[in-house]
């Protein structure tokens, strides 16, 4: 085939096009809530860097600290998220999970053509290396129509690897992915299972997601305190070859993560904004728009006068453009000035 050729099909099948990249924030660069999140793996899903989470299921007695770590051992890359074993848990029961998970909004991938015959292969790829040889899982799950999944077994080692893994097509007719705004795919790390999870044949085709058949040959990240895992460069394409990490600018990567949450510190939304004894407020643009009208949580507002916890200072009216953010002068105190308490933040999450 000719190079003119090669180009023409590299474009054809979409892979030459930029945003080739489904996942957000591969590189973990962006962590709007902090650096650091200690004492995890109880039970929930708590996000660590922008877009990434772990999901803990069951009632592990393992913990573990998740960081976003700066790294100079991998070349074109300067973070990644690491996760450091706490405390372990070599009893391991049935329900137990621990997972590194991003959610894909639904609409973002409507060009897989899941759910009909056109159906096309995946390639998932990332950057990861541990404190020792570990056989982890690597999925894709698709929770709507049927939940279905596809995995594949992975074998970390003490230097960094570029995985990449194929998800075939095979079974994705089957598959359907709603045109909407939830979640459209899972794409997760496994690194602790139950035998509920790992007792039956892994899925190596998208099958029905049958919990015995999601895990199997899944080693324990809480096998050990000495455990830790890192990862970066991650990219989930279309196509059976992982082709380059596709790196974008801070700015792009920061405005994606946006629209699932926001950190909004100190002035940023009280700026300037006095209240005469009673009740007020101010509308916080949200740019960009969020996925969803947002949850909004308050922290540390306080009044700049007599330093008590500003009431009424909940979001309402809210929508995927802003919200309106009510203020009193906390305790009656006139011209309660909430401005330049630089501790207070709001939390807005439209997370899937």
């Amino acid at each position: 085939m000719s190079k003119a050729a090669e180009l023409a099909a590299l474009i054809g099948s979409q892979t030459a096009q930029g945003n080739k990249n489904l996942l957000i924030n591969g590189e973990h660069k962006i962590s709007q809530r902090g650096a650091s999140f200690t004492g995890q793996g109880a039970n929930g899903s708590p996000y660590f860097t922008d877009r990434w989470y772990a999901y803990s299921g069951g009632t592990s007695a393992g913990r573990f600290t998740a960081t976003q770590e700066a790294i100079t051992d991998l070349s074109g890359f300067t973070t990644a998220l690491k996760l450091d074993c706490t405390t372990a848990d070599t009893s391991i029961g049935a329900d137990e999970q621990l997972s590194i998970i991003q959610a894909v909004e639904a609409q973002n991938l409507q060009r897989l053509k899941f759910g009909t015959s056109d159906a096309v292969p995946l390639t998932y790829s990332f950057y990861a290396k541990a404190n020792a040889s570990k056989t982890y899982i690597c999925e894709l799950y698709a929770p709507d129509s049927s939940a279905t999944s596809q995995s594949h077994a992975f074998t970390v080692t003490t230097s960094w690897q570029r995985f990449a893994i194929t998800f075939s097509a095979t079974g994705a007719s089957s598959a359907a992915i709603n045109n909407d705004t939830g979640v459209g795919m899972y794409v997760n790390i496994n690194v602790h299972a139950g035998s509920n999870l790992t007792s039956g044949t892994i899925n190596s085709t998208w099958a029905a997601a049958t919990q015995a058949n999601r895990m199997p040959g899944c080693g324990s990240f809480y096998s050990s305190t000495d455990n830790t895992f890192f990862m970066t460069g991650a990219q989930l394409e279309i196509g059976d070859v992982a082709t380059a990490f596709e790196a974008e600018d801070i700015t792009t990567t920061l405005t994606k993560c946006r629209r699932y949450y926001q950190k909004l510190v100190g002035t940023s939304y009280y700026g300037g904004f006095h209240v005469y004894t009673g009740s007020t407020g101010v509308y916080v643009q949200l740019v960009p728009s969020m996925r969803a009208a947002p949850t909004v949580t308050n922290y540390n507002v306080r009044n700049a006068s007599s330093g008590a916890t500003a009431s009424g200072a909940s979001a309402n009216y809210g929508g995927v453009d802003g919200f309106n953010a009510p203020i009193d002068g906390a305790g009656g105190s006139a011209y309660a000035n909430l401005s330049h308490i630089n501790q207070a933040f709001m939390e807005v999450s439209a997370e899937l």
